[in-house]
């Protein structure tokens, strides 16, 4: 029996370890957070005490977490991944991270005489539930064949994108599209109800036109019904946004459209809705000039108040 040590147990790695372990993978477990692997635990998933132990005596590591500097930590950090792992092990990173960071993971795995995967996602809970994320792969092409059967367990898109890193930049196209795309969606029901349409109506007519899309199918009626609960969190998106962000000023172009709707997600992330889902961008159209009025009537009040210390 294949032997997979999975660390990241949060919001896509617990559908994950699920499937997983539907199809007869013996899995353990390690989480900062032991109370997010409970579900996992009752199920049959054995827990462990660190990165390092989860890494130990197994044939593949996966990890997913949360930001690059977890990444780095969970990696080369103590009692890490590096220190766990035997020879021959193949670990696959599925955060969504920087590829240079990948790269770094796959010179070391081969330094220590083990293999390394960059294998980031695409899809959110809803694909880490049902089995059927996008997965995008970079590495070496013979051990990505040999990791196909756990990469099947997960998703159904698999594609092998080239060396180590590639798996990674394809996300970072996969991040830029969905961006203008879901600010699309965004500014067209907030127009919609600007020029007093009926939400729901214009949804149902536009949907099946050339206006169509993920986005719209996945976002569109949680914005209607004032649903926010994250099936990918908009802090995460964000950081997604800054990488691309970085990749491209590394190399020395801009993406215009994408930095525009990053500036927009920050700001939403400054009212307080970082953990809601992505559909919170909505938030920005809506509760901006909510915002400025606010700070209008603040500033205006302070200023009474002053008036009124000096009198």
């Amino acid at each position: 029996m294949t032997k997979i040590g999975f660390i990241g147990t949060g919001l896509m790695g617990q559908g994950m370890v699920l499937n997983l372990m539907k199809k007869d993978f013996e899995v353990q477990v390690w989480n900062r957070t032991k109370a997010k692997a409970k579900r996992l635990i009752e199920q049959g998933a054995v827990w462990t005490e660190s990165a390092k132990d989860c890494s130990t005596g197994v044939d593949f590591v996966i990890t997913i977490v949360g930001y690059p500097k977890d990444v780095e930590e969970v990696y080369f950090g103590q009692n890490g991944v590096f220190e766990g792992s035997k020879p021959g092990t193949t670990v696959i990173d599925m955060t969504t991270t920087s590829p240079k960071l990948s790269q770094k993971i796959y010179a070391k795995a081969k330094e220590l005489g083990l293999s390394a995967l960059d294998a980031p996602v695409s899809g959110g809970k809803a694909g880490a539930d049902s089995g059927k994320l996008a997965i995008m792969v970079g590495g070496d092409k013979e051990v990505f064949q040999e990791a196909l059967p756990v990469f099947y367990a997960l998703g159904e898109n698999i594609v092998y994108e080239g060396s180590a890193g590639a798996g990674q930049h394809t996300k970072m196209a996969n991040q830029i599209a969905i961006a203008g795309s879901l600010s699309g969606v965004c500014e067209a029901l907030f127009y919609a109800k600007k020029v007093g349409l009926d939400p729901e109506k214009t949804y149902q007519t536009i949907r099946t036109g050339a206006a169509g899309s993920f986005q719209m199918e996945a976002f569109m009626p949680k914005m209607i019904n004032e649903d926010f609960d994250a099936t990918f969190y908009m802090k995460h998106f964000i950081k997604d946004l800054t990488i691309a962000k970085e990749e491209s000023k590394s190399r020395n172009f801009k993406l215009e459209i994408m930095e525009a709707i990053r500036t927009k997600c920050l700001k939403v992330q400054d009212m307080g809705y970082g953990d809601q889902g992505t559909q919170a961008l909505y938030h920005y159209y809506v509760l901006r000039r909510l915002n400025k009025k606010a700070f209008r009537v603040k500033t205006e009040c302070f200023f009474e108040l002053c008036c009124l210390m000096q009198q």
